[in-house]
Parts: C-alpha cells; sequence; structure tokens
C-alpha cells in the first residue's frame, strides 16, 4: 500500500517543533566555536568549510568536527547514572579506587566471537570496508558494564559499538544471543548464571573520519520510517524522471522492426590492450573471457599476429604482456584535455516489464554514451585532486591501473555522475530530520556506481563488486544505474529503522576528531572501552573514504591516522607511536579498576607486538590474549603469535589508583613487586573451562606473571628488584599453586571445588622457537603436575627434536647445555626441576654465561645476523638495572630489524631505553 502525503501531519509535533528550536540553538553555539582558532586547532580536525561541517552537523549529539557540548553531556550522564545505580540498587561506586576496603567493581576477562551477527540486517546496513557486528560486541558491554555505564570506542568506525550499547535495553535482542532476561530484567547465561541487567547503556564514538562518524551517527539515530519511505522513493523517483533517458535501450536491437524500449539495470565496460608485438588493438572482454564457462583466461593468442598475450605473465609460459590502449578526451569538469585508459561497452543487461535479457551494445547505444559524454552535468559534483594530490596519491595507487586518474570524478562514467549529482542536489532539499538518513542511503551508490565495481556474475544478487579494501578497477566494471543499486537498499533499511525505533539519541555522542586528543571533561568517565584499531598497513581508512568525504564536502585530516604508509611517510615507528597515544587517552579517560577490550585481526607479528607495546606503555595491564578457533568455535589462550593469522582479542585493565599509589611509594623494591602481583592476580579469571575441561589460564604461569612484573616496572621507568629464580622461590612461599598455575588465597578455593569436577587440566600449546622457550618446555615436560617427570636425555631429545621449530637468527645452545645451565640430575641421571634455592644458583651462574656473550655484542659493530636472544635480553636486563640505556639503544640498533620488532621483550626494552637515553647526558660504560 502506497503511504499518500497527505497523511502525515503538514506542521511538525510540539516534540519535533522543541527538537528543532534546539537543534537550531546548538548550531549557532557550534557556528561560533568554529570561529575559534584553537577549537579548529584540535587534533584531527576534519578539513572542511564551516557551512559544511555545520550542515553535516546534528548537535549537541553529533557534530563532524570535535564536540564542545560533550562536557554538558558527561555531566548529565554522570546524574542519570548515579540516580539510575540507587533505581537498581547497585551500590554507590564513585570512590570505587582501591585506597582502602574492597572494590565494588570487579569483572573476570572475557572473550566472545568477533564475527558473530555478520548477518545481520543493521550489520549489513552499509558496506562500509570494517565492521564488527553490534551483536558481538553486545556480549562485551553486557559483561563489563551496568545499565547506565559510559562505554568509549575510540576507533568507533560505523558506531556498532552505540548500536550495541542501546540494544542492551532489548529483551529479544538480548535474548537472541541466547541468554534469558527475568522478570525484574537479571539476564542469565546458557548454564542459568547471572552475568548482568537488561538496561541502556550511554556510548561515546570517536573517529578521525567524518565519512564513518556520518555513518555512526545515522545508526544510531532513528527517524520516521513513513516519512523515510516517502522521502527516499520521492528523491528515486524524481531522478529516474530526469535521468532515465539515459538507461534506455531498443530491444531486441536497435534495427528490429519490433523494437520496444527496455530499461538498463547495467551495461558492463571492458579495458583494451595494444599487442606489443604488432600493435594490434584487442578488447579484453572478446579475447579473454570465456563467456559459457564465466572464467578469465590467463593467456590467450593476439587476433593479429598469434603471439601469446597476457595481461601478468609467469615465467613458464613464455606469454608476453600486453599494453594498455589509451584515449585522448576533453574533461569538461577539469576544462582541459586529458588521457585516460580506453576502456568500451561490451554488454548490457536490462529488463523490459518484468523480463530480463541482454546484448552486446548496438549503434543506438553507443550513440547515446556519445550525446551523454558531450554534454555538461548541470548539478554540482566534487572534482577534488585525489587525496588532494592528483597522482600517486597514496598507498592504495597503483601504475598500472590508476594511470590518468587523478580527480575524483575520474572514477565514474559521465552518466552515473550526472545521476549522482542530481541525487545529492535533491537530497539537500529534504527535511532538515530526514536529509541525513537519505544522504546515509544514497551515498552507499557512490562506491557501487564508480568504476570500482567489478563485474561478477557468480555473486549472489547484484554483480557490482569492489574488492573490498582497495581502490582496484578491474578490466571488467560494471556501471549501473540508480535504481539498480537503491532500490532494494531502501527495503531493507525501512527494516533497520524499524528495529531502532526505540534508539534514544541522547544516549551516544559522536565526534569526529583524533583519538590522540580526546577532550579532558572525559578524565576517569568512561567505564569500558571496547576497540578495533587499524592494523598498520591492512586499510589506508583516509584513502577509501576519500569517495564519500568528497560527496559530503568533510575529509579526514590524516596527519594523525594510525597507519602504516609510505606515501604518509609512516612506518611501525611511527604507527606504534600514534597507537601508543591513542592508549595513552584511552587510559585517561577509562575509570580506574575497569577493561578494555583490543580486537584485530593478526596477520603480522611486529605489528602485533607494536600494538601490545602500545597497550603497555600507556599504562594498561594485559589479563588475557585469546584467539577464535573457528574450526571449534572456542577461544583460545594464547602466549606467542608466531604461529596465529586469526582475530586477536586482547582483555587489559587499568590499575585501581589505590595501588598505583602505593607502587610509587615502594618503586624499585621487592613489596612494590609482590603488590603488583597480587594485584594482577585479583584480576585474572580463576578459572576457564571448555567443554569439561579446565584449562591453564596462561598468565597465571610463573613465567608469565614475571614477564607482566618486569614490564609494569620497565614501563614506569623503575629498576626490577627481583631475578627470575628469587621470583620463582617468592612465589611458592606467597601464593598457593594448582595444576602449574597461581592464586590469592580466597581464589583457590573456587578453582579446588571446580577442579574436582572436571577430568581434566588442558596444559596450552607451547610453540619451542628459542632458548626460552625451550626452557619453558623442558620445565613443564620435567614437572611431574605437568609433564612426564624427571628424564634421561635420551627420553628428552627425540620429543625435544619433534617440538624444535628454531627460528633463523637464533644461535640456540645444545640441549645438553641448557639442561646444564638450568636443571639438575638425580643418581639415575634424570634431569629434574631443581628447587628454589638450587634454582637461584643456577640462575646466577647462567646470567654470567649470557652477559659474557652479551659483552661480545656491545663490543662489535656491524649488523647481527645469528646471535643468541637469551643473551641479548639477561644484557638488556642488566643494563636497564644500571640504568646504562645508551648501551641497550646500541645493541639493540645492531639487531636485524624483523627481530626486534617481533620479539616484545626485546622491543620493550628498547623503546623505553631510546626514550631516556635521548633525554640524558651520556654515561660511560657500565658493563
Amino acid at each position: 500500500m502506497t503511504h499518500q502525503p497527505e497523511l502525515l501531519p503538514d506542521q511538525p509535533s510540539p516534540d519535533q517543533a522543541a527538537r528543532d528550536a534546539e537543534r537550531a540553538e546548538y548550531l549557532e553555539r557550534l557556528r561560533e566555536r568554529l570561529k575559534d582558532p584553537d577549537f579548529r586547532a584540535i587534533e584531527g580536525f576534519p578539513i572542511g568549510e564551516d557551512e559544511d561541517i555545520l550542515a553535516l552537523s546534528d548537535p549537541p549529539y553529533y557534530t563532524a568536527c570535535p564536540n564542545p557540548f560533550l562536557p554538558e553531556i558527561l555531566e548529565r550522564w554522570q546524574a542519570e547514572r548515579a540516580q539510575l545505580r540507587a533505581e537498581l540498587g547497585l551500590p554507590d561506586d564513585s570512590d570505587d579506587n582501591g585506597n582502602s576496603g574492597e572494590p565494588v567493581y570487579h569483572r573476570e576477562p572475557f572473550a566472545a566471537d568477533v564475527s558473530e551477527g555478520k548477518s545481520d540486517g543493521i550489520y549489513r546496513a552499509h558496506s562500509y570496508h570494517t565492521k564488527v557486528p553490534h551483536k558481538a560486541v553486545m556480549r562485551y558491554i553486557l559483561h563489563y558494564t551496568d545499565p547506565g555505564d559510559v562505554v568509549f570506542d575510540g576507533f568507533c568506525g560505523t558506531g556498532m559499538t552505540g548500536v550495541a550499547a542501546q540494544l542492551c535495553s532489548d529483551k529479544k535482542t538480548v535474548e537472541s544471543l541466547g541468554y534469558r532476561v527475568k522478570d525484574d530484567s537479571m539476564i542469565l547465561d546458557e548454564q542459568g548464571q547471572a552475568i548482568s541487567r537488561l538496561g541502556m547503556r550511554k556510548a561515546v564514538l570517536v573517529d578521525l573520519s567524518p565519512a564513518a562518524t556520518f555513518i555512526a551517527y545515522n545508526y544510531n539515530t532513528p527517524v520516521d520510517v513513513v516519512a523515510f519511505e516517502r522521502e527516499a522513493k520521492r528523491i528515486l523517483h524524481e531522478v529516474e524522471d530526469e535521468c532515465g533517458w539515459m538507461y534506455e535501450t531498443w530491444h531486441p536491437r536497435c534495427d528490429h522492426p519490433q523494437r520496444v524500449k527496455g530499461r538498463i539495470s547495467y551495461t558492463v565496460w571492458s579495458d583494451v590492450f595494444v599487442c606489443p608485438q604488432c600493435g594490434e588493438e584487442m578488447v579484453f572482454w572478446d579475447v579473454a573471457v570465456d563467456k559459457e564457462a564465466g572464467n578469465i583466461r590467463r593467456e590467450w593468442p593476439c587476433p593479429g599476429c598469434g603471439a601469446l598475450l597476457a595481461k601478468s605473465p609467469s615465467k613458464q609460459s613464455g606469454a608476453l604482456r600486453v599494453d594498455r590502449a589509451w584515449e585522448t578526451i576533453y574533461d569538461r569538469a577539469l576544462g582541459q584535455v586529458v588521457r585516460r585508459v580506453k576502456q568500451v561497452p561490451v554488454l548490457i543487461n536490462y529488463s523490459v516489464g518484468r523480463k530480463r535479457h541482454e546484448k552486446v551494445p548496438d549503434a543506438e547505444d553507443l550513440a547515446l554514451i556519445q550525446r551523454v559524454e558531450e554534454s555538461d552535468i548541470p548539478y554540482w559534483f566534487p572534482t577534488n585532486p585525489m587525496m588532494f594530490k592528483g597522482e600517486k596519491w597514496g598507498d592504495t595507487w597503483r601504475a598500472g591501473i590508476h594511470a590518468g586518474i587523478t580527480h575524483i570524478h575520474h572514477f565514474y562514467t559521465w552518466r552515473n555522475l550526472w545521476v549522482l549529482a542530481a541525487t545529492f542536489t535533491k537530497l539537500e532539499e529534504a527535511p532538515n530530520e530526514l536529509r541525513r538518513w537519505l544522504l546515509f542511503t544514497f551515498e552507499q551508490a557512490i562506491m557501487g556506481m564508480s568504476r570500482w565495481a567489478r563485474y561478477v556474475p557468480t555473486h549472489y544478487s547484484q554483480v557490482n563488486q569492489g574488492l573490498s579494501g582497495t581502490l582496484y578497477i578491474a578490466s571488467k566494471v560494471v556501471e549501473t544505474s540508480l535504481g539498480y543499486i537503491i532500490g532494494g537498499k531502501i527495503r531493507r533499511l525501512i527494516g533497520v529503522l524499524r528495529q531502532i525505533q526505540t534508539f534514544a539519541p541522547s544516549t551516544t555522542t559522536v565526534l569526529a576528531q583524533s583519538a590522540t586528543a580526546i577532550p579532558d571533561a572525559m578524565m576517569g568517565k568512561v567505564d569500558y572501552v571496547f576497540v578495533d584499531p587499524p592494523f598498520g598497513g591492512n586499510l589506508m581508512y583516509s584513502e577509501l573514504n576519500f569517495f564519500w568525504e568528497a560527496w559530503l564536502h568533510i575529509f579526514t585530516n590524516n596527519k594523525p591516522e594510525a597507519v602504516v604508509n609510505k606515501v604518509q611517510s609512516k612506518g611501525l615507528p611511527e604507527y606504534q607511536r600514534l597507537m601508543e597515544e591513542c592508549f595513552q587517552e584511552f587510559y585517561r579517560v577509562l575509570a580506574p579498576g575497569r577493561w578494555m577490550t583490543v580486537e584485530f585481526h593478526n596477520s603480522q607479528n611486529r605489528v602485533w607486538n607494536a600494538i601490545q607495546e602500545a597497550i603497555l606503555r600507556a599504562g594498561f595491564m594485559v589479563a588475557d590474549v585469546r584467539t577464535l578457533d573457528k574450526k571449534q568455535g572456542t577461544f583460545k589462550q594464547i602466549t606467542s603469535t608466531a604461529a596465529v593469522k586469526q582475530d586477536l582479542i586482547i582483555s587489559a585493565y587499568k590499575p585501581r589508583t589505590g595501588f598505583e599509589r602505593r607502587f610509587l611509594e615502594q618503586a624499585g623494591s621487592t613489596d612494590g613487586a609482590w603488590d603488583f602481583v597480587r594485584q594482577h592476580l585479583e584480576q585474572l579469571p580463576i578459572v576457564v573451562e571448555q567443554d569439561g575441561t579446565l584449562e591453564v589460564v596462561a598468565e597465571r604461569q610463573a613465567y608469565l606473571l614475571y614477564d607482566r612484573m618486569v614490564a609494569f616496572h620497565i614501563q614506569r621507568g623503575f629498576s626490577v628488584s627481583l631475578g627470575a629464580a628469587e621470583f620463582y622461590a617468592g612465589l611458592k612461599q606467597r601464593f598457593p599453586e594448582r595444576d602449574g598455575m597461581y592464586f590469592l588465597s580466597h581464589q583457590v578455593t573456587e578453582y579446588d571445588r571446580r577442579r574436582m569436577q572436571v577430568s581434566q587440566v588442558e596444559q596450552l600449546a607451547l610453540f619451542v622457537t628459542d632458548e626460552k622457550s625451550v626452557i619453558q618446555w623442558l620445565r613443564r615436560e620435567l614437572d611431574p603436575s605437568t609433564g612426564s617427570g624427571p628424564q634421561t636425555y635420551q627420553d628428552l631429545q627425540p620429543k625435544f627434536l619433534r617440538e624444535l621449530h628454531q627460528a633463523r637468527h637464533e644461535a640456540l645452545p645444545e640441549l645438553s647445555d641448557v639442561l646444564t645451565q638450568n636443571f639438575l640430575k638425580d643418581e639415575l641421571d634424570r634431569w629434574y626441576v631443581p628447587d628454589p634455592a638450587r634454582q637461584e644458583d643456577l640462575e646466577k651462574l647462567r646470567e654470567r654465561s649470557l652477559l659474557r656473550e652479551f659483552q661480545e655484542y656491545a663490543q662489535g659493530k656491524g649488523r647481527l645476523k645469528v646471535f643468541r636472544t637469551e643473551a641479548v635480553r639477561a644484557g638488556f636486563k642488566h643494563a636497564w638495572r644500571e640504568r646504562d640505556y645508551r648501551l641497550i639503544v646500541k645493541v639493540a640498533e645492531r639487531l636485524p630489524a624483523s627481530v626486534l620488532q617481533e620479539d616484545a621483550g626485546l622491543l620493550m626494552y628498547y623503546d623505553n631505553a631510546l626514550m631516556r637515553a635521548e633525554s640524558e647526558p651520556e654515561q660511560g660504560r657500565l658493563l
């Protein structure tokens, strides 16, 4: 049934009138702030004119720039939170900083599948490059927060964290996660345990990209569904009435005596190549595409001379590489003659009534295209040089792909550019309360109607599929009509709008700026942080978003963009520095004792280490790292990413201020070290159970507790008072041990109770690649509680050789030497784990041997190709204790860059030593 305009009120409702008045007041306040040079100097302030920023903004909760209204929003939220906690009977946590008494807030680290919910209509409503499904984020928010809490996402992208925060009040959505909601709003998990409460959370969403924050705002803001449908269809029909002639074709052909008009859905365009041997031009579609099988031939014979040709010939084939054909045209937008890669139309898909047909373009189809290209477009459209550079604009630029494409409009056929220009002009005429959602809807044609859209008929539904995360232009591209792309999209978005009708705009605030400069008003006001940060050089967001932002008139200021990008002169060190600045801000805004979840896909160890180092240097403590086992659908703890190419979930917490204060008073002392261990054990999960089997909690093992204690001292610039052997001995004296893990006294009772209910404890996988992991493997193997107990060398060697995957650079000692330096032999010649007193003596002897080796590295010159990593680690530890930071830097710079970047321990010493070496006069050599 068609909705008639007269069914809608002619006058705005009182609520809408009040909202319009409020918006007008805030817009004037924002207009005044935009005149302030200091406001515009905020890190990451978008590139755009005042009027364009004002036109896109919907203050006070959404501004297409930093949000000057955030302090008053947070003040209101804090008051509402306190009132809600009192109503729910939750304790007052306003002074929950660990200075005295038991803390009110306590959660264990948590991990859930971040791919859950990718088929949901909300998730699929926009084709942004990356999104974490809101249903996955909901599990984290429900676990870590209470109703009314403030959630923060500093790399918000499309705003799924905000959607998740709002849907925590929706009983149906919560129950779709497998939870049960009681009448009193308590949420129970699959085992019937209470895990959370039903209720909306507040969200602060930040992103550097104006395009991303605009999408995030729309995802979190409901509009009138009926009015939206009416306006969207009106615009679509008006554009169709005005520009439909450009998408007409004759069926079956223009010269057929019984021809009838058809409506073009899409036209396929093909590259034209030139034979390097005879100069013959050939259409890629004709020579390389097998239409029946739907395949592309890697090689083909030249139709002119018969030479074997290919786009990218392999050495074995003997084929010649074809050249691209070029053409010279008059660029009506730039007012000058330009050269561009030649493409020609080869296939038209069209409909007559409800029946679909395909044809080769005929004479009138070609004449129509020429007529359009010789006409001026009567509307505004963006003509910006790509990334404001033109040639070689960024890391997504490819010489063989983007030759001749220097400006944004070069990515479009003239016909599709005309239609988009007409559409966006008509969007400006829409009512203010609908205009942004209509922009959100029609902007999805920006990429789909560009040359980025490959012709891929094997994909489900539409044939226009771009290569995600790139600006790649294929040899077969598809020029689609607006109705083909947007018609079905409008229907799907109506369903999404119905899902978010209960959303309250006052519960989510969205701001476009850098995460390196979060407003001071947020300090300590955030109850939980969820971030999916940019991953090194994986995606060039500012380049990919340039398309949308060109049509929105506001661009990303990519100076603080955390990315590895050659054109921006940003390598891994620059990426790590920017990520560290972001995490420092997250640390500052997070309340003490609260949690941060970091999710990303790990494909490079060096980037993983950069992320981890940035998290630790910001002040966070990592309590758990897990990877999703997609085959089993379960999460596994990991202690090394050497063999991991999967989604990682890092759980980190901000220590309570009471502990931080005590630590500063005891810094560098043994009391401070043990105080750290106690508070760290308090944060760790007591039991991790998978399918009736208990998992060893990696963070509770002695070696990882020692690593965390050392890292905590070094990141704060203090010397470490305990050696490894002394630390291990102290652990056994101070804390109960079970299955190779250490607990606080009140935790071990719970572990023992659960331990009695299962048949076994599963040990974690351990990758034996260097001396440190060899020692860990031997300790596990020789310990009766975790391995086979005391064993002879003959027993151990074959097992060891099966487990060993030695790193190329590692000068690994013989197994017999590792045993001699770290373990003892009994009267039966069996090696065993020594008691703590003997272990300390062995450790001292081993350290002296390692330091002698390190001294050779310190005195040498040039790059080290093969070396003993444990010697370097021991030398760095000794030099740090002696405050000889320059020695650490000197030896670190002799190591291969890849080794330094992929070893978190060495990188931690180097980064911290480098910072201190640059700020102090040179010292004499102490070693």
